[in-house]
């Protein structure tokens, strides 16, 4: 029997809080007082809960194991993110490239334990990213991605997303209005 669970994957710098951009790149905030949600991150979410989907966060935090940020500094930020928006997991990927692990965006690692978990149809699933790494993953899973450009000074999804915009609510209404196909 199918599953007909259905999941909206989410990155989380980026898309449910305002990154830090340094030099044209994007950077998880240091302390959870500097941590900012995006605009309209609480609407857009409680909208996706409405339609039935599970809200999954699917973040790399490298920064720990470069020793640039300590892991308790991330789990703040993912408690307050999950007391404040309906987000039913999160899922945390500590590692950088140099581990080689299955957990890091752009591998799907993340994406097909919250599956297996949850019995999440990814089919009928999506992710929205602001990253080349978080459209990867997605597609590597088979889900429907979302690319929200921040404009950073960095590679771009290719293969391209399913939908390009600069906003979650756009992106949001997008997911809306394809969810029934």
């Amino acid at each position: 029997m199918q599953s007909q669970t259905r999941a909206v994957f989410l990155d989380r710098d980026g898309v449910l809080n305002e990154a830090v951009v340094r030099d044209g790149k994007p950077y998880p905030p240091p302390r959870l007082a500097e941590l900012r949600l995006t605009p309209d991150v609480e609407e857009c979410l409680s909208d996706l809960k409405r339609l039935g989907f599970l809200l999954i966060v699917v973040t790399n935090q490298p920064d720990v194991a470069r020793g640039k940020q300590i892991k308790e500094a991330v789990e703040e930020m993912n408690t307050l993110l999950a007391s404040r928006l309906p987000i039913d997991d999160t899922y945390v990927c500590y590692h950088d490239n140099a581990d080689h692990c299955d957990c890091r965006k752009p591998a799907p690692g993340l994406l097909l334990r919250a599956a297996k978990k949850y019995g999440i149809d990814l089919d009928k699933s999506f992710l929205i990213g602001d990253r080349w790494s978080d459209i990867e993953a997605g597609r590597r899973a088979q889900c429907r991605t979302l690319f929200i450009n921040n404009g950073y000074a960095e590679r771009q999804p290719d293969p391209p997303p399913n939908f390009e915009t600069n906003s979650l609510r756009s992106a949001v209404d997008w997911i809306i209005t394809h969810a029934s196909r």
